[in-house]
């Protein structure tokens, strides 16, 4: 008899223990679910509240140009970034201009001879940078053109297929900066160095320039030999408080008078590419939209590049 009542005292035991489990896994699941559902919407609240900010930073980029039309410089409303926070989120938006930076696509042609304006310039800028500029142009020269002949410093399909995963050279422009990261030499360092001075996208009409009102110290150094991290500074200085209206206004700061007409590059006072980034942000949840949009007076907005994540 007692044999049987402390086995029925065990099996008691166990069947409660078996009902608690079940019921924390039921809570659990509950939980789980609920937090999920939750977490769906606020990421669904943020995207809308990206996309919105999207929206006002367009409609803000177009207010501007149409009220200026020879320049446009850092001094501008859309050059500083917007921050809107609210009891149902936060949305944090900001403008930079891609005519600021020297375009990579124009570095070399499709059959692999370099641009000396574009390539001549990116080298200068990569020594700025302390990087290798012979073997990174090279790099770059091959995977845009169309050949599989690779140069000294560079690398075709033969180099890329041997990588881990495999795969094959572009052998065309650039569509997104991010590439650079499958080029010979980019990844690590390199794309961290560089990336806040290249771009890869251009105007549709005027092609690639660099707009002197709005380049930081980095690409008006590259371009020119012969310009100085001095003349870099008054050059930024004067625009702080005078943007250029022309190219030739360049003259007016010291030392710059003979350096103006040798500058190659195509040069230009008021930008039309402008990459939007807009953050929004619901109880802890985060969605961000990156967009590249071709503004330019005659035409509307363009939208080249998009990304949500």
């Amino acid at each position: 008899m007692r044999g049987e009542r402390g086995f029925a005292l065990v099996a008691t035991l166990l069947v409660t223990a078996l009902m608690v489990a079940l019921v924390v896994e039921f809570i659990s699941e509950v939980y789980v679910d609920t937090s999920g559902r939750q977490g769906y919407v606020d990421g669904q609240r943020a995207s809308l509240l990206a996309e919105s900010g999207v929206e006002g930073a367009i409609r803000v980029l177009q207010l501007s140009l149409s009220t200026q039309s020879d320049f446009t410089s850092l001094g501008d409303q859309w050059a500083k970034p917007l921050d809107f926070p609210d009891e149902s989120g936060d949305l944090r938006v900001s403008i930079e201009e891609e005519n600021g930076k020297i375009n990579l696509n124009y570095v070399a042609g499709p059959s692999g001879e370099l641009n000396p304006t574009y390539a001549e310039a990116t080298a200068r800028l990569f020594r700025t940078l302390a990087l290798p500029a012979d073997d990174l142009l090279d790099s770059l020269a091959d995977w845009i053109d169309s050949n599989e002949l690779p140069k000294p410093g560079g690398g075709e399909d033969s180099y890329y297929l041997s990588r881990k995963p495999p795969y094959g050279a572009s052998n065309a422009p650039l569509i997104t900066l991010e590439e650079l990261l499958l080029v010979k030499g980019f990844s690590g360092n390199a794309f961290s160095a560089i990336a806040p001075f290249v771009t890869v996208h251009a105007d549709f009409a005027e092609g690639a320039f660099v707009n002197i009102n709005t380049a930081p110290k980095e690409v008006l150094l590259a371009l020119d030999e012969k310009m100085t991290p001095s003349l870099a500074e008054r050059i930024i200085d004067y625009r702080k408080s005078t943007p250029f209206k022309t190219r030739g206004e360049l003259s007016r700061i010291a030392g710059m008078e003979t350096i103006v007409a040798s500058i190659r590059m195509p040069l230009r006072t008021r930008g039309s590419i402008f990459r939007i980034r807009s953050e929004g942000r619901v109880n802890g949840t985060s969605r961000i939209i990156e967009m590249v949009t071709n503004l330019s007076v005659t035409s509307t907005p363009r939208t080249i590049y998009w990304r949500e994540y």
